[in-house]
């Protein structure tokens, strides 16, 4: 299956200004910041730019192929949240069932009280955890990485996300000996929340993540590079890693990598302990850990640009897409707040990010009043 290619102008986009990004993309490059990038742009469902620059191996001197392989890390998420959503399409639950009806053990949880003077205590829920609070980052779960909150750093004792030998059930039964954060629905707060939305699908599915993956979402698109490992035949297209340090990694956080950002310290760096790219039968996450190509993803987003069809295959309903792309925070949980930084002019759907106001988010987007369909009759 090839999506169709044609040239920028037959759609409205100008192939002088299409010059511009690889350019762009090398400047990036010449100050060491990435190796090497894949590009590919599409408009009204067809493929109007695809470039390569840079390398995949710096070390090995390996220039970037146009199939190359990449860990595509929180790109998981998205493919989580439709692939749940699915399941809602055939009545398994509504949006605020309980998470607790299907996961008993999310059930018992309590929340750190850490608001009022004096010592922390634990408080009972005050309502359940639903899950649509799963796929809205509002349960109350935090993340290893996160330095605001004394739970990040149980969940950094335990190893929660970086240990890939531990099964998404066993993940989610060690999540369930933490206490919360926050209350559930009371803040929007970044989170291993779409981990526990992956459980839930094996759940629903009674079927290993991966599988559940292959048969609604990679197999109907025909995202053949995509999976939670590199197939050995497949290992020498994928990328080496660079940056300021693997976010995994033992006793990481966000303030220590934004340290090494500021002070330059970019390089090569060995993620596989914890991001393994060889196959191990536990190792499966919503959150992150998918590889893929920039060819499969594109193939995903253009379903979804498409009211959930890519080539006559339907993964998705366009209202049930409608829902997930609007917002769903009330106006007292915004704006959004992730580890330190605001986004102003955003809200949030069901997995994802929503432009509520470009003025605000101050960036060239658009206010996605009516939806998508018509932006395709529009350009």
């Amino acid at each position: 299956m090839t999506i169709q290619v044609v040239s920028p102008e037959s759609v409205g986009i100008s192939s002088d200004r299409l010059a511009r990004i690889q350019p762009a993309i090398q400047r990036w490059i010449d100050k060491g910041v990435i190796a090497g990038a894949r590009m590919m742009l599409a408009r009204r469902g067809a493929l109007v730019y695809s470039e390569q620059v840079g390398q995949l191996d710096k070390e090995k001197g390996i220039a970037m192929p146009d199939d190359a392989i990449f860990r595509i890390y929180s790109m998981t998420k998205p493919i989580t949240c439709i692939t749940l959503m699915t399941f809602y399409e055939e009545g398994r639950f509504r949006l605020d069932t309980p998470v607790a009806k299907f996961i008993p053990a999310l059930g018992w949880l309590k929340v750190l009280n850490r608001d009022k003077p004096g010592a922390p205590r634990l408080e009972e829920l005050q309502r359940p955890i639903t899950i649509g609070d799963l796929m809205k980052h509002t349960a109350g779960f935090t993340y290893d990485p996160v330095d605001d909150s004394p739970v990040a750093e149980l969940y950094r004792q335990a190893e929660l996300t970086r240990n890939p030998g531990r099964s998404l059930a066993e993940f989610v039964h060690t999540l369930a000996e933490f206490p919360l954060v926050y209350q559930p629905g009371a803040r929007w707060h970044y989170s291993v929340s779409i981990d526990v939305a992956a459980h839930l699908i094996e759940v629903l599915a009674d079927k290993p993540l991966g599988e559940v993956f292959q048969e609604r979402i990679f197999s109907p698109l025909g995202m053949v590079d995509t999976g939670f490992f590199v197939p050995k035949e497949k290992l020498s297209r994928c990328a080496a890693m660079y940056g300021c340090g693997d976010i995994l990694a033992w006793n990481m956080t966000v303030l220590k990598m934004n340290e090494a950002y500021e002070k330059g310290l970019w390089g090569r760096v060995d993620v596989e302990d914890n991001y393994p790219s060889v196959r191990l039968e536990t190792f499966a996450r919503g959150g992150y850990g998918l590889f893929s190509t920039t060819r499969d993803y594109l193939r995903f987003i253009l379903m979804l640009l498409d009211d959930g069809v890519l080539e006559e295959t339907r993964i998705l309903g366009r209202k049930t897409l409608e829902l997930m792309h609007v917002n769903h925070l009330p106006a007292e949980l915004l704006p959004l707040e992730d580890a330190g930084i605001t986004f102003d002019g955003y809200g949030f759907g069901l997995g994802s990010r929503t432009m509520l106001d470009v003025g605000a988010a101050g960036i060239l987007s658009s206010v996605v009043t009516a939806y998508l369909p018509r932006l395709k009759e529009k350009g």
